[in-house]
């Protein structure tokens, strides 16, 4: 097959392994920069010129799409499925997922369990906003933030109305969630491919750091998920349409609570902990999947 990723760099780690791995499986692959490719849409001819030629001749993609090109890169990636050519992840479902709020009213209809969240249109009553969560102390993350950039942990009242107000002021939308103390700065990371878990590992954010990102210096560990995480962790893939992607969820007192759903997880962390071959899964998946 001729598989394409779509990927501004292909020296990532995550990149490079889907080039090793489809190449060692005998595909060709070819990394292409979404923002460089041109979209050419006519009537029932819609192509996509990159580096002087048409991409015509693509069987698959595998988008690896970052969160500061969603707009473009999922453009390129629609056009794709207008020529018919078979994606690992659905443009729609990219930009679902990359929505944090629409994302959880999807996931919070479906039935998954996650922290109580609370999403105002710039409310001065700060003090409600607070309470409707529980009380300090409170996560207060930017609707846009990735890799634990853009999320704050208000442990006092003021530090809360403070963080509020200055999002504010800069017109910042935020979401606001209830802080699960008993998790201790740790999450789960679910891999999912094909709508099973491929892998999973948990992150610990490092002394003094509620954050667990492992960009943010936190360590990740090999984990066996229990039923309901594994529950969780499919579930939440299928309420997104994301066959291919990354579940975050917090253990808590009351079972596994869901915190996001990535639809281009990295394969570093998750390969280096667990010792399993995450971009073969990948790379098998469109094998069995190809149009």
């Amino acid at each position: 097959m001729n598989i394409v990723i779509l990927s501004r760099n292909a020296n990532l780690y995550s990149t490079s392994r889907l080039v090793y791995e489809g190449e060692k499986r005998g595909h060709e692959i070819e990394v292409i920069d979404p923002l460089k490719c041109d979209i050419i849409i006519e009537k029932e001819k819609p192509t996509i010129y990159y580096n002087d030629r048409y991409l015509d001749y693509v069987d698959a993609i595998i988008p690896r799409i970052g969160a500061s090109v969603t707009f473009y890169g999922c453009a390129v990636v629609r056009q794709f499925e207008m020529m018919n050519v078979f994606t690992t992840v659905a443009s729609d479902a990219i930009l679902r997922s990359r929505d944090k709020l629409r994302s959880l009213q999807r996931l919070s209809k479906a039935g998954i369990g996650m922290p109580k969240t609370v999403f105002t249109n710039y409310s001065r009553d700060v003090e409600e906003v607070i309470n409707h969560v529980g009380g300090v102390p409170v996560i207060i993350k930017l609707l846009e933030g990735t890799q634990g950039l853009g999320v704050v942990l208000a442990e006092s009242k003021n530090a809360a109305e403070s963080v509020l107000e200055a999002f504010n002021g800069l017109q910042a939308r935020v979401i606001v969630q209830e802080y699960i103390k008993e998790a201790k700065g740790a999450d789960i990371r679910a891999l999912v491919v094909d709508g099973h878990v491929v892998g999973a590992m948990k992150r610990q954010g490092k002394d003094g750091e509620f954050r667990s990102n492992l960009h943010r210096g936190g360590t990740a560990n090999i984990i066996k998920l229990s039923e309901a995480e594994l529950k969780v962790a499919m579930k939440a893939a299928r309420a997104l349409k994301l066959p291919v992607c990354g579940v975050d969820m917090l253990q808590s007192e009351r079972g596994p609570l869901l915190l996001e759903v990535n639809s281009t997880p990295g394969l570093e962390g998750i390969e280096i902990a667990t010792e399993k071959n995450i971009a073969k899964s990948i790379i098998t998946y469109v094998e069995r999947n190809r149009k």
